[in-house]
């Protein structure tokens, strides 16, 4: 049974919120931020890469040569017909029985343009053959103090083979890079799960586990294994939450 430790995101001090909790596990989903709390169960773990100590692996290399054709370009948090049109192909091929797969274009409009922070929709683009641009690759991604948070992300299906998922966190990391941000946040990493496995790959990866950020080492150390007593009651887990303008508790 999942379960999920949650506040309002909204008011003037929204961005000040949202920096704080993220660096304490919370994600955002418009204009909520939330946290994973399962009784029994601990297996969700956040994510985020050390940008400086971030090196590509050969196969990322290849990754980055190959997708050098991509345009990126950020714009403000505004929902379009050909961003849907790409969204509804991705779930359809990938997560077709997944929560997202009955999202219709009011839904997603709602997921993008709802955001009381500073985000951005960052589209990749790619030219056909007659110099046309079409979309190939698009990412909300959320400002914060320390970094980007990659909100969520999708691409064209016809393009698995290119590697785009990777390609995108891979361009993330220059971005923040260039914007001397430590980290890119790339949401829940659950031990032994075919689709979120992907995040381990990545090298300079932390996860926020016992209070506190920490190098994940071993990926193959962790299990998904519910552990009932591994887990803090709900009362203690918010006690501990540290909020802006206040002592650590």
């Amino acid at each position: 049974m999942e379960r999920k430790l949650f506040t309002a995101l909204q008011g003037e001090y929204a961005e000040k919120l949202n920096d704080t909790l993220s660096k304490q596990g919370f994600r955002r989903s418009q204009n909520v931020l939330y946290r994973p709390s399962c009784a029994e169960c601990s297996a969700c773990l956040s994510a985020r890469i050390r940008v400086e100590d971030f090196e590509m692996s050969r196969s990322q290399k290849r990754t980055w040569q190959r997708n050098c054709g991509l345009t990126r370009e950020a714009t403000s948090p505004w929902a379009t017909e050909d961003q849907y049109a790409l969204f509804r192909a991705y779930l359809d091929s990938r997560h077709a029985d997944g929560g997202m797969a009955d999202m219709d274009i009011f839904e997603f409009a709602a997921m993008i343009e709802e955001t009381p922070i500073r985000s951005r929709v960052i589209e990749y683009t790619q030219a056909d053959e007659d110099g046309e641009r079409s979309l190939a690759a698009v990412c909300l991604t959320d400002v914060l103090d320390d970094g980007l948070s990659m909100v969520y992300s999708f691409y064209d299906p016809a393009l698995a083979k290119n590697s785009l998922g990777t390609h995108v966190i891979l361009d993330h990391i220059q971005i923040a890079r260039d914007a001397n941000l430590p980290y890119v946040y790339l949401g829940y990493w659950v031990p032994g799960s075919t689709k979120m496995g992907y995040k381990a790959n990545f090298s300079a990866l932390e996860i926020y586990h016992g209070g506190e950020w920490q190098d994940i080492g071993d990926p193959e150390s962790y299990s998904s294994e519910t552990h009932p007593l591994s887990t803090d009651p709900i009362a203690e887990q918010v006690a501990r939450i540290n909020l802006p303008d206040t002592r650590p508790t």
